[in-house]
């Protein structure tokens, strides 16, 4: 089992750190997932306890000039680390103005993902950095925990106003109430709602627009061409879920969109170029 890769490119190098760091902000712990063209950063809570799910997709081509891996046998080549983003992230801000930095798996005291970063130095010597992300190894028995998940047939799906907009609305509406209502229709509506014993809020967002899915079976089944366009579907979800995943965005994400299971389950997924994080939060009662 090896694992190799190299980055020259300092926009590489930032653009994965801030991709690290918003998994960061999501989950302390998460499986790193490494196939031959593709990293994941997967977290898969049980949904029928209230945990949220996550599945992070980056393709190696785009980040690493240098790439190699062998997994735990041929058959299956890939490998998956259990790990803290956190430190991960850590390590990767240490090391921003590096010449190249090598990423690898080692084994210290106990299985590492090494970072090594050349500095830039005025001298002819070579300063080097290097740090040590412990990690531990998920046996192959458990791997189909780690698959990326089905997407649900859902009834609504819609683009999101502007994720700092709605972390404004959600920050406000923290403060009364841990719960809150998300409703959307296929006429690009979406309303976020909170109710308590003494007060009443919703903020609405109009001509938001609704994505088109084709007949992909792996992205859902989609609404029914025979929904009404004015019927709301709603999830009531925990609050700080979604306060957490919009307070972690650093990817500034070229479409954010929201699908809604209604009364189920909400399915929030951001696409950037080479980067595409789904994030599940199941609805509460």
């Amino acid at each position: 089992m090896k694992f190799r890769g190299k980055i020259v490119d300092i926009a590489c190098l930032n653009h994965l750190t801030r991709v690290v760091t918003t998994v960061s902000k999501l989950t302390k712990t998460c499986v790193l997932r490494l196939t031959p063209d593709n990293l994941f950063f997967v977290l898969s809570e049980k949904v029928a306890n209230g945990g949220v799910s996550m599945w992070c997709e980056l393709s190696q081509a785009n980040f690493f000039d240098e790439y190699q891996m062998e997994g735990v046998c041929s058959e299956d080549n890939e490998i998956c680390l259990e790990m803290s983003p956190e430190n991960l992230s850590r390590a990767l801000k240490t090391v921003q103005n590096a010449k190249s930095v090598k990423v690898k798996l080692s084994k210290k005291h106990c299985p590492c993902l090494s970072i090594v970063g050349e500095l830039p130095t005025l001298s002819s010597i070579s300063r080097v950095v290097t740090h040590h992300v412990p990690v531990n190894v998920v046996p192959r028995r458990l791997w189909h925990e780690f698959k990326e998940p089905s997407v649900p047939d859902f009834d609504v799906s819609i683009y999101l106003p502007p994720l700092k907009t709605m972390k404004n609305v959600v920050d406000r509406m923290k403060n009364l109430s841990n719960f809150l209502v998300i409703e959307a229709s296929l006429s690009g509506e979406m309303n976020l709602k909170m109710e308590t014993d003494l007060v009443s809020v919703t903020t609405h967002f109009k001509d938001l627009g609704n994505p088109a899915w084709g007949d992909d079976a792996s992205q859902g089944a989609g609404p029914s061409p025979s929904r009404d366009p004015e019927a709301m579907a709603q999830a009531r979800v925990d609050i700080r879920k979604l306060q957490q995943f919009l307070m972690g965005q650093q990817v500034n994400p070229s479409k954010a969109m929201c699908n809604i299971v209604h009364e189920t389950l909400i399915h929030l997924i951001l696409l950037h170029e080479d980067v595409s994080l789904q994030y599940f939060i199941p609805a509460v009662a």
